[in-house]
């Protein structure tokens, strides 16, 4: 089977699709990862490196008040990056997001979570988002790089699903 970032890039060009990406804990390496794809620049409109809360609010326009009810690492926050980073990107189909905890001091019982959210222009349902967890075994750099061949698999997954092969 093909590298995610191929796989991706091949549905983007198939069915002339552009893509945008929120980032958290992965700090833009999801982004890099398909930005290494040869002529990738007409399909990927790049993204937003939300590292912090105050960077989610201030590039996002995430709520203090919805971060601290649901925790920057959840399903609803991935579900409101993958929507709002799409809202500032006119141009783009799809809007990938990440937000997780990779270590080594997360919260206790949080380390290895993770939430990736997926949102497509018009589709009036939302964004979706779904919980995934690194190997413990792994280091943070391992990790990061796990999660964001994980983001660009499931992007890829979910753009078959609605459009395609």
């Amino acid at each position: 089977m093909s590298q995610p970032q191929s796989r991706l890039a091949a549905l983007l060009f198939q069915h002339d699709l552009k893509v945008v990406f929120a980032e958290s804990c992965t700090a833009g390496l999801a982004s890099a990862t398909l930005a290494a794809e040869a002529g990738i620049s007409s399909r990927h409109c790049g993204g937003m490196i939300v590292y912090r809360n105050e960077t989610k609010q201030q590039y996002l326009g995430i709520s203090a008040a919805l971060l601290e009810e649901f925790d920057a690492v959840s399903e609803r926050i991935a579900r409101e990056m993958a929507e709002r980073v799409l809202e500032r990107t006119p141009e783009a189909d799809f809007a990938a997001s990440v937000t997780g905890h990779l270590g080594p001091n997360a919260p206790e019982g949080k380390d290895g979570l993770v939430f990736i959210g997926i949102a497509r222009r018009g589709d009036s349902a939302g964004a979706i988002a779904a919980a995934f967890h690194c190997s413990p075994d792994e280091n943070r750099v391992a990790r990061q790089k796990s999660v964001a061949a994980e983001v660009l698999k499931r992007l890829a997954d979910e753009i078959e699903r609605i459009v395609g092969r």
